[in-house]
């Protein structure tokens, strides 16, 4: 399917703050003291409840280092930057992939493949912040990972597990300005459960303690209108609430009968997890593979990296279209950055942000697609360019979820995804 460029985005002017505005970025105490607000936005609540009405849910599958956009959806055979690997033809007429792609190959028809991603940031915590966040760091501002974001508007309150989950932790922001009860809720690498997450006390004791502990902080907040007072009590009763589901994360029975559909690997188990927690309703979970940064023996790394992803990506899709969930379940592939058309003397390829890829699939997105375009050798975009924000703002309008909503940090309103970006239309349904 081809598409016609769009033209640059044009970054609206933003006028005086109204009063209205003003007041919003404090909240006053009874004392005339101010409070933190965590990013408010006073109808949220209203917003956050049309949007979970739909029940959509996203998963991340996040390739940490910088996967080579040559090595998989963007090949250049035949040119210097084409590499050693062969491509072969797809389910979509005229598209090919890597050799390496084998399964993705034959699911073409179910992703948008972004060829035309032009972002900002090339190392690797600037990138990764990047790509969690849609920003670029800030002095004085701490933006909220889209995981984060999802859990604000997507999450259910007082849920017995986490609205935010990652396996295999990557990224560096965590909830921003949107404040600790959206913070990301960390697993290993083999999706255990933090030892926090059980107490060593028996029941009677527990219950007991936390009785007193909830009589004294009650005496405490009747005296003292802090914050920081009921982020502690929320997040000891997210901990106590964890008690009741602890089985939903143990995946051992479900492993056996699934080995085979997910690949008989680290990230094929973390990819089952994640199919488990988005059927018991948490929004997002991030799945993690590392190693991509591969400056050196680029094609060894890609060679032994890619296989068990793309199995295991290929298994989740089948394995949420089955169940019904595909329809209604975002799945993002990314890492921070792409890799250098040029391979260097050590076999490798370095960081590049100029022209690289991404992919998409399910919750409204259209199958079957390649959005953008690279040059023959793939240095620059020739078609389409998509930024960091332009990349956030599909995300969130495939979820449901507004991208021109606005949070404020003291007086500042800060869009989730950055002003000036667009929805990229031709993606979506």
């Amino acid at each position: 399917m081809t598409t016609t460029p769009r033209p640059e985005a044009q970054r609206p002017a933003i006028g005086h703050l109204s009063r209205r505005a003003l007041l919003k970025g404090t909240v006053a105490t009874a004392s005339g003291g101010a409070l933190m607000n965590w990013g408010s936005l006073f109808n949220s609540a209203s917003a956050a409840e049309g949007v979970q009405k739909q029940q959509k849910r996203c998963i991340l599958l996040w390739m940490n280092g910088g996967v080579s956009q040559f090595e998989t959806f963007d090949m250049k055979p035949g040119r210097p930057t084409g590499g050693q690997f062969r491509p072969v033809s797809t389910n979509l007429p005229g598209i090919q992939v890597c050799e390496l792609l084998p399964k993705i190959s034959q699911n073409m028809d179910k992703l948008a493949v972004i060829r035309s991603m032009r972002t900002s940031q090339v190392d690797h915590p600037g990138g990764i912040h990047l790509m969690h966040t849609g920003y670029s760091t800030a002095a004085n501002i701490r933006f909220p990972e889209i995981g984060a974001v999802v859990s604000k508007y997507l999450g259910r309150e007082r849920s017995d597990l986490p609205n935010f989950i990652k396996i295999f932790s990557h990224g560096n922001s965590g909830a921003g300005f949107l404040g600790p009860k959206y913070l990301p809720f960390s697993l290993s690498p083999e999706g255990r459960l933090p030892t926090f997450s059980t107490s060593n006390r028996n029941s009677e004791l527990e219950s007991r303690r936390n009785g007193l502990r909830n009589f004294v902080e009650d005496v405490f907040a009747r005296e003292h209108k802090a914050e920081t007072a009921r982020m502690h009590r929320e997040a000891y009763e997210a901990a106590r609430r964890l008690q009741n589901v602890h089985q939903v994360f143990n995946i051992d029975d479900e492993w056996e009968k699934n080995r085979d559909l997910y690949g008989d690997s680290a990230f094929g188990r973390r990819c089952l997890l994640a199919r488990r927690l988005i059927e018991e309703g948490v929004p997002f979970v991030e799945v993690g593979q590392s190693s991509y940064d591969s400056h050196a023996d680029n094609f060894v790394w890609h060679r032994s990296l890619l296989p068990p992803m793309e199995h295991a990506w290929v298994g989740l899709m089948t394995d949420l279209e089955q169940r019904g969930l595909l329809k209604n379940t975002l799945i993002v592939w990314m890492g921070e950055i792409g890799r250098t058309p040029r391979i260097n003397n050590r076999s490798g390829r370095d960081h590049y942000v100029r022209s690289w890829s991404t992919a998409l699939a399910g919750c409204g997105v259209k199958g079957g697609l390649v959005y953008g375009a690279s040059d023959k050798d793939g240095i620059d975009v020739k078609d389409n360019a998509v930024t960091e924000g332009d990349f956030f703002a599909t995300i969130y309008q495939a979820l449901g979820i507004d991208p021109k909503t606005e949070h404020f940090t003291g007086v500042r309103p800060i869009p989730i995804a950055p002003f000036g970006s667009e929805v990229v239309k031709d993606i979506l349904a």
